[in-house]
């Protein structure tokens, strides 16, 4: 659990240009106990962050990756390079190469290298979407993340690779994030537009909770991460959850409640028409949400959410003039 002292760390940011990326790549670099931040995307930064370096990094190139560690002498990678909203037309096997190869390629490079430690960016979806889910989940169940679902199968297979380097590498430390859903001001993607709906959907006799975590609260936990000595597997939310029911109370909405074989074949025939962004494979999303504990992120990890589930939920509706 203890790791190595945080003072002169120097910082490799895969995906630093992101949406995550974007917040934690200043806040690094405003820490006193980080030496250098390298920013690492494929795309250009909204903002350059004074004294970071930002270079063009794909982290589906092993190679680049490589020489990205090498040349800039880093010793910890946060690792958030990810495709969490696939654009339209985006293949799985391209989702695939970033999320699992690239990742791959970031573990090869830092083992390579000898990084001490590898910060990385799950998500609940790992845990898989499944009916004898605990009704709050914790990091000691196993990661189940279900095939049909690309996202959760490739956090799945990321965790099952991260697994066996802690066994056959355990000089290379880790802190894996199992983040729940991200709210912000400025977040907007396939989950808060399932929220601007004038009904919610709902998957019949479901409860749907969701649980939050508020983006600055997560880029605390993310440069928290990489400072100090604590290394481990964490859930990520505030504390408490909100039912689809609650969420759509507090719209002052009501929601449409729907069986799930009638749902997913609705979806069947909707998607592969592009009549709908949400695929068959998603009803077990809404059906079987994992519930994140967050006891482990307070207790052994040492950060309290200054945000629950509902200030977040509340603190995203008020930006969004909901």
């Amino acid at each position: 659990m203890s790791g190595t002292p945080a003072a002169g760390r120097r910082v490799l940011v895969t995906g630093g240009s992101g949406f995550l990326g974007s917040s934690v790549v200043p806040g690094l670099a405003a820490d006193p106990g980080v030496a250098q931040v390298v920013s690492g995307d494929v795309r250009e930064p909204r903002e350059r962050v004074e004294g970071v370096v930002h270079t063009t990094l794909d982290v589906t190139d092993a190679q680049a990756v490589s020489d990205a560690v090498a040349q800039h002498d880093i010793d910890t990678v946060v690792h958030l390079a990810s495709i969490v909203n696939p654009p339209p037309g985006m293949s799985e096997d391209v989702a695939y190469r970033v999320d699992v190869d690239g990742s791959r390629n970031v573990l090869d490079a830092a083992l390579a290298h000898g990084v001490r430690r590898l910060v990385v960016s799950s998500s609940g979806a790992a845990y898989g979407y499944h009916a004898d889910n605990p009704a709050w989940i914790t990091e000691d169940q196993p990661v189940r993340g279900n095939d049909a679902f690309a996202y959760s199968r490739h956090k799945r297979l990321v965790e099952e690779m991260l697994a066996d380097a802690r066994r056959d590498h355990p000089e290379l430390e880790q802190t894996v994030l199992r983040i729940g859903t991200i709210l912000g001001e400025r977040v907007d993607n396939q989950i808060t537009d399932l929220f601007r709906k004038k009904r919610l959907l709902k998957i019949a006799g479901s409860d749907s909770p969701f649980v939050f975590v508020w983006d600055t609260d997560l880029t605390a936990i993310v440069v928290r991460a990489v400072t100090s000595d604590v290394t481990g597997i964490f859930n990520v939310a505030g504390d408490g959850a909100l039912t689809i029911d609650e969420i759509a109370a507090r719209l002052g909405r009501g929601t449409l409640p729907i069986p799930e074989v009638v749902l997913r074949s609705v979806l069947a025939v909707a998607k592969p028409l592009r009549l709908t962004q949400y695929g068959p494979e998603q009803t077990k999303f809404l059906q079987y949400r994992p519930v994140l504990d967050n006891t482990r992120l307070r207790t052994v990890f040492g950060y309290a959410p200054e945000y629950t589930s509902e200030q977040a939920f509340d603190a995203w509706r008020a930006a969004n003039g909901l």
